[in-house]
Order: structure tokens, then C-alpha cells, then sequence
């Protein structure tokens, strides 16, 4: 059998989470520190992480700060427990022989309803009803729309992208789904695209939803050019990075009426200014990046699950789940 490791834990965990934790790999050293963020919940009072705890540790549950890793060969393995790894793909990060897996599939459930959330909200003219509410305004604010019936453009067939698309289509949408490699179209989908034929894609849809990760690939994807190209009326949606879209380019759709709404979860800049207009724009739903991360209880319990079947099969000496492939940030296909 392998010889015992020690292993870094800066996930946020309650009780119940050190001892599956700990049972799943029988003899190893484990060290619980505070995670790199803050999180109000029962997440037990433990002692920040160091650079010593860093250097101690062959293996690491949790994001640490990616300048405390020096890209020692040390770190056997490192198990982050965001879906995005994008600071640890950098050069002198990681070893050349460590593992990187991510907490995809954690995110899913929670992302999906926050996106289909936003889009009700902006169909329904939620948002404007809100601030007619403040100025006590009983008055009829027009037409709304329908999920049954839209053409929905899902960027992204990961857990999230999938998992929104399955809503829509349950709601009575068409789904067309964007992925960077051609794979057959699953069953909640009409149509399955790569990211080439996006140019003749976004003038069919009434609602385009980013789920991509950032990358340099998806780096200003959604430029003033794309989002020019969208059909009048249409809601953006993103929960992937601010860095795809063009702010200053939604905004001005926005504010011209050219869109009819967006929700965004996370912003260029992040965060975002007090001052930016967005805030401002009444058809913009903004929220601060806060669809994922640990705010519904179950995607904890899910991230935890992925982390104990991991220490499992790392133990076994058995392949990873998640594990990251490099050259391009996303999980690897098996």
C-alpha cells in the first residue's frame, strides 16, 4: 500500500466533513486550516493557512492562494474546490508532476437555478416591477415573455451549462447547445454546435447563456461585435467570467434597448465599481458572484463527495476524477 501522505485541508468543513474526510484515507496526516475565503456558515474555527502549512503538505483539499505554491515537486496532488482552476494553469505553480483536479459537478445544481432565476426575473419583468415597488407604482409595465417556445443558447455543455439546459427544456424551450469539441447531442438538447458556428447561432436566439470558464480561448468572446450580432430583443446571461463579454458593449445594448435584459453573476471588472452604469441599467440583473461558491448547502456536500472519492482512489493509486487537463483548463475527457 502507499505510504501514508499529508494532506492540507482548506476547505471549509463541519465536523461530519473531517471524519469522512479523515475515513477515507485511513493513517494519513491531515491538517485543517481557514480557507483563502471567508465563509459565514458552521464552518469550524480553524487557524489561517501559512506558507508552512503549504510546504508541509503533499496533498491539498481546497484553493490556497496560488502565490503560496512555488511549483515544489512536493505537492503530489492538489484538489481545488472551485470549478475554475485558472490561477493554478499559470507557469510555477504547480510541479511539473503534480495533479490538478477541479470540483466540477459540485456547481451544477446551484449555477442552473441562479441562471433560470435571472432569466424569469428578466422575461417576466421582474426587475422593473422591483423598482416600480419602491415608488409604489401599481401600474402595468406591458408584455412579458414565455421560456416555452424561446430558442435558448447554452455556451458550455459542462455540468452547468447542461444542467440549465435540461430547465429550459423541461420549461418548453428549444435548447442549442455550444461546446468546443463536436460530441453527440444529448437528449435535453435540439442542436449541439462548436463554438465556429457561433457567428450564424446568436441571431436565432432569444436568450444566449455563458457557462464557459475563462480561458484565453474564451477571453472576449462575446465582443461588441457578437453581441451586435444578437437578435433584437435578446437576454444575456453569464455565470462563466466577466472577462467573456464586453461590458462597455452590454452596456450599450442595454442602454439603446437593443437587448431586452441581463443577468450577470460575474462582471469585468470583478468586482464590480460602485460607480460602473451597469448597476444602474434597469433591465441589468447584476449579483456578485455569488451563484456558486457554498451558498446552497448541498453543492458543500457535493464538493466534499468528490473530495472523499478522490483521497479514495488516490490511495488506491487509481486515475483521479476531474482531473484538469493543462493546455486548456477544463476537466480531462475520459
Amino acid at each position: 500500500t502507499m505510504e501514508p501522505k499529508r494532506v492540507l485541508v482548506t476547505l471549509p468543513v463541519e465536523q461530519s466533513h473531517v471524519d469522512r474526510l479523515k475515513q477515507s484515507a485511513p493513517g494519513w496526516e491531515f491538517r485543517f486550516r481557514g480557507s483563502d475565503r471567508l465563509f459565514s456558515g458552521t464552518d469550524l474555527e480553524r487557524p489561517p493557512v501559512t506558507r508552512e502549512d503549504v510546504a508541509w503538505a503533499q496533498v491539498i483539499l481546497g484553493n490556497v492562494p496560488a502565490q503560496m505554491l512555488s511549483g515544489s515537486s512536493e505537492l503530489l496532488w492538489l484538489q481545488t474546490n472551485s470549478a475554475g482552476v485558472e490561477p493554478y494553469l499559470q507557469p510555477g505553480v504547480l510541479g511539473e508532476t503534480t495533479l490538478l483536479t477541479n470540483a466540477t459537478g459540485a456547481y451544477g445544481l446551484a449555477i442552473a437555478e441562479h441562471l433560470l432565476g435571472m432569466l424569469l426575473e428578466l422575461f417576466k419583468k421582474l426587475e422593473l416591477y422591483r423598482d416600480a415597488q419602491k415608488q409604489g407604482a401599481w401600474q402595468s409595465l406591458g408584455q412579458v415573455r414565455a421560456v416555452y417556445g424561446a430558442t435558448v443558447l447554452v455556451l458550455g455543455m459542462g455540468d452547468i451549462g447542461g444542467e440549465f439546459g435540461k430547465r429550459c427544456k423541461a420549461l418548453g424551450a428549444k435548447v442549442i447547445g455550444v461546446r468546443r469539441s463536436p460530441r453527440a447531442c444529448p437528449d435535453y438538447a435540439d442542436e449541439v454546435h462548436t463554438l465556429e458556428d457561433l457567428d450564424s447561432l446568436l441571431p436565432r436566439a432569444d436568450v444566449v447563456a455563458v457557462t464557459l470558464p475563462g480561458t484565453q480561448a474564451t477571453a472576449g468572446l462575446l465582443s461588441r461585435e457578437r453581441i451586435a450580432r444578437m437578435k433584437e430583443g435578446a437576454v444575456l446571461l453569464n455565470v462563466g467570467r466577466g472577462t467573456i463579454v464586453d461590458t462597455e458593449a452590454l452596456c450599450d445594448a442595454l442602454e439603446s434597448g437593443r437587448l431586452g435584459g441581463a443577468g450577470v453573476d460575474v462582471t469585468d471588472p470583478e468586482p464590480l465599481p460602485p460607480e460602473h452604469r451597469l448597476w444602474r441599467l434597469p433591465t441589468a440583473v447584476v449579483t456578485p458572484h455569488v451563484s456558486g461558491f457554498y451558498h446552497l448547502k448541498e453543492t458543500h456536500e457535493r464538493i466534499v463527495d468528490i473530495m472523499v472519492e478522490n483521497l479514495k482512489r488516490f490511495q488506491a493509486g487509481e486515475p483521479l476524477k476531474n482531473q484538469v487537463d493543462f493546455s486548456t483548463g477544463y476537466r480531462k475527457l475520459t
